[in-house]
């Protein structure tokens, strides 16, 4: 049975508040002479990583036991938890490790939830900039798309494609031939580089037209940016033109493209 738009506003209105619990987590760490560790995929991973997921999982049970969660430091130390159903939670507590250990400004806490395989509920926040993005799809077309940023809280909405095209992409992970195509395959007024779902939100906020991502990613990468862009109006497919659908094996998306309103 789907969960209902009620419920899932409910669970957004929560989980803005533990966002923020999480961030605040972070930026305690961000302060301080952090030591940077390496996971089994070589990838980064810091203190703040851990305390943010940490706070992020205990507030998701406690709201919705009957569900899993798939949360990425948690897959790293015990493995992909095993369930039945297309209906979890992805959790991606700091989103942009990289620029968080540059001490950078785009770093995010990403949660989402999934129901059969597609995302509906996507909180962001990025804690240096205190902005938060919600993002809501219910039955019927029901949609809540906001940013609250500066004590003052605004519909998002994916603004209409214009002739000359914001395109997006990736500071730390890029394929630049592939770029290159894709560019040359628009017409490109500007071309922006960003870390983290920061790209989702330029998207979902009206401020990017197009962010293609050509590397693998993870599912906890995407599902919230997801959730949200879809909520604004616009869309995440992969290259043939599906909607990126979620619990694949190993979570791993291949190539997809975010895109605002036609």
């Amino acid at each position: 049975m789907n969960v209902d738009f009620a419920t899932l506003n409910g669970w957004a209105d929560a989980l803005g508040a533990t966002a923020r619990k999480a961030g605040a987590a972070i930026m305690e760490v961000y302060a301080t002479d952090f030591q940077v560790m390496e996971k089994t995929d070589a990838s980064p991973v810091t203190i703040a990583d851990q305390r943010a997921e940490t706070v992020i999982l205990v507030d998701l049970k406690k709201l919705t036991p009957a569900f899993p969660i798939v949360a990425e430091e948690d897959v790293a130390a015990h493995g992909f938890p095993e369930f039945d159903g297309n209906s979890f939670w992805l959790v991606d507590a700091l989103d942009g490790t990289k620029d968080f250990i540059k001490k950078g400004n785009e770093f995010t806490v990403n949660i989402a939830f999934v129901q059969n395989g597609i995302p509906v509920l996507g909180v962001i926040y990025i804690p240096v900039q205190e902005a938060l993005y919600i993002g809501v799809n219910g039955p019927n077309d029901a949609k809540r798309a906001e940013i609250t940023r500066d004590g003052a809280t605004a519909a998002l909405h994916c603004r209409p494609r214009p002739q000359k095209v914001v395109v997006a992409g990736s500071k730390s992970h890029e394929t630049s031939d592939n770029m290159a195509k894709f560019l040359a395959a628009h017409d490109v007024a500007q071309r922006i580089k960003a870390s983290s779902s920061v790209k989702f939100c330029m998207v979902a906020e009206g401020k990017v037209d197009l962010y293609p991502r050509f590397g693998p990613t993870s599912e906890w990468d995407t599902a919230a940016g997801h959730a949200i862009v879809r909520a604004a109006g616009g869309r995440v497919h992969d290259q043939t033109g599906v909607e990126l659908q979620y619990k694949k094996p190993k979570y791993l998306n291949g190539r997809f493209l975010v895109e605002s309103c036609a």
